[in-house]
């Protein structure tokens, strides 16, 4: 499907003006007719029976709305663009997604079209917005690549482009683009780790790399935009940005995982700490031995280094022991 623009269609005003004008001549003809010219009144009378319907083709457009119009079944074209304009009367306005509401922080709803005091039905808007809009799908629960449970969430900002191909090529292009960014987002986390892993290839090139989704976060959002632009295009939709906008380890596990970070992480400053007490050690040797200030054997050296460890790697501030005699 191909998207036709029409735009010789913005003279709305004109014919609003040249209808009522018509009407009221159409009344004093029929008023002047009645007596002394019956064919003329006649002419008046079918008029006023049927002028109205030029007003059936009156439309108007803010800006960043469009209209897709089809006549007895057939796409014409699209009118866009802020304006007054006429089309045929007999045109019908098609948008699959009138009665769709995308939530900023949930998944497709159907919207409300009842009046809130009489419970009737309200008409349905068939305008179709080309405005930069943002999906904010609820939150996954999807298995990495190491089989954890994460659950994760993205925003994904998305505009129409194509409004022939929204309206026609799929059933309704706001579920449709609700059900690819799912898809999408499964595909992609399920490539990758949550946290940094060893032999792990997230990229398909056949080499383990540092790739996650808790420290590669822009490189995982883009590619499931690239993910989902892939998907939606014959929708007639642009994907402008997604973003993660929720991350973190599923309830069953998330204590756990919390525990093995905070065991990485002391095992990590401890090895921190021994480095640099081995470092502060051989230092101390070092300088003791080149001043000359004593002269130190096996034993002693290695009485020192163990007293010195103590205390830089302890816990605790060290409790100082006074040897009042020899250390023999």
């Amino acid at each position: 499907m191909t998207e036709k623009i029409l735009t010789n269609k913005k003279n709305g005003m004109a014919v609003l003006i040249l209808t009522t004008l018509l009407y009221l001549a159409a009344i004093g003809m029929l008023i002047l007719g009645i007596g002394n010219l019956p064919v003329i009144g006649v002419i008046a009378g079918i008029w006023l029976l049927i002028g109205w319907i030029p007003y059936l083709g009156l439309r108007v457009l803010k800006p960043q709305e469009a209209l897709v119009l089809t006549l007895f079944g057939k796409y014409i074209g699209t009118i866009k663009g802020d304006g007054f304009f006429f089309v045929n009367p007999f045109c019908t306005a098609v948008n699959p997604a009138a009665e769709t509401k995308l939530n900023q922080s949930g998944d497709v709803v159907p919207t409300n079209k009842n009046h809130p005091m009489t419970g009737a039905s309200l008409p349905v808007n068939k305008k179709m917005s080309l405005k930069v809009m943002t999906l904010n799908n609820s939150r996954q629960k999807i298995n990495d690549c190491l089989g954890n449970p994460i659950e994760i969430g993205i925003a994904v900002t998305w505009q129409i482009v194509d409004t022939a191909k929204a309206a026609f090529n799929v059933e309704n292009y706001k579920e449709y683009l609700s059900l690819q960014c799912d898809g999408a987002l499964r595909n992609i986390v399920r490539l990758y780790p949550y946290d940094v892993a060893q032999n792990v290839d997230t990229t398909g090139d056949g080499v383990a790399d540092d790739g996650s989704l808790r420290g590669s976060s822009e490189i995982v959002a883009n590619r499931i935009k690239e993910e989902i632009q892939e998907k939606v295009a014959e929708a007639g939709i642009k994907i402008i940005e997604s973003r993660i906008t929720y991350l973190a380890y599923a309830t069953e596990i998330a204590a756990v995982m919390l525990q093995r970070q905070q065991a990485s992480a002391v095992i990590d400053a401890r090895k921190m700490i021994v480095d640099g007490a081995v470092g502060m050690v051989e230092m101390a040797l070092e300088r003791l031995n080149q001043n000359g200030i004593v002269e130190l054997d096996e034993e002693r050296k290695a009485a020192m280094v163990s007293n010195l460890l103590v205390v830089l790697c302890g816990n605790h501030d060290a409790q100082p022991v006074v040897n009042s005699g020899s250390l023999y």
